[in-house]
């Protein structure tokens, strides 16, 4: 059981990420490009620390790298511009990235899931509604200082518990999610949906 304090898990967490090259090189890369308000976020950043935790190699399963921003520009345009951007930024790293504007996410789920969503208000509201506590969670370089948004804490993150956050999830999700995890990281505990 990991007792740390935040302090003292903020630190850990900058270190453990840091050792990732990968996710340093694109951290350092986009600290500095001219995208502003962004986090490199959820499965990359709690699967690398899953992955040191596991004693695995810090890259293994990570399928992909979510780099998440607010603009109040809603217009496809201006997302899909930011998007080829980015992708221009990381393309020699060979990496598949995962690049939305979370201010206009309701847009296209709302229509593609035939759901309800209510818009995100900011990136910390919109990354606070993810699926589960420890994906809740965002990060960026700024003047070598790591930027952490984590609305829930690291307490799960470091003791390796999946605990859902039902605001725009689903029972069935959260499950399979769950299972998927549970095949790659097997030291994960997991917090019943119905709690």
């Amino acid at each position: 059981m990991n007792s740390k304090n935040i302090n003292e898990q903020l630190k850990d967490l900058k270190i453990i990420l840091l050792k990732n090259d990968l996710l340093k090189e694109i951290l350092l890369r986009l600290e500095h490009s001219n995208l502003k308000n962004y986090y490199v976020a959820a499965g990359a950043i709690n699967q690398t620390v899953f992955n040191h935790l596991h004693g695995f190699p810090l890259n293994k399963n990570i399928k992909d790298f979510d780099i998440v921003y607010y603009d109040d520009d809603l217009s496809y345009e201006k997302e899909d511009k930011v998007i080829k951007y980015i992708q221009n930024l990381l393309k020699d790293l060979n990496i598949n990235v995962d690049i939305k504007n979370e201010a206009r996410v309701h847009l296209w789920y709302n229509k593609k899931y035939n759901q309800n969503r209510a818009p995100y208000t900011s990136l910390e509201n919109a990354i606070a509604r993810w699926g589960k506590t420890i994906t809740c969670l965002g990060v960026r370089l700024e003047n070598d200082d790591l930027i952490v948004t984590a609305p829930y804490g690291l307490n799960d993150l470091f003791n390796m518990v999946i605990r859902p956050v039902k605001t725009d999830f689903t029972e069935e999700d959260y499950n399979e999610k769950v299972a998927k995890w549970q095949k790659y990281w097997p030291k994960l505990k997991v917090i019943p949906w119905h709690n």
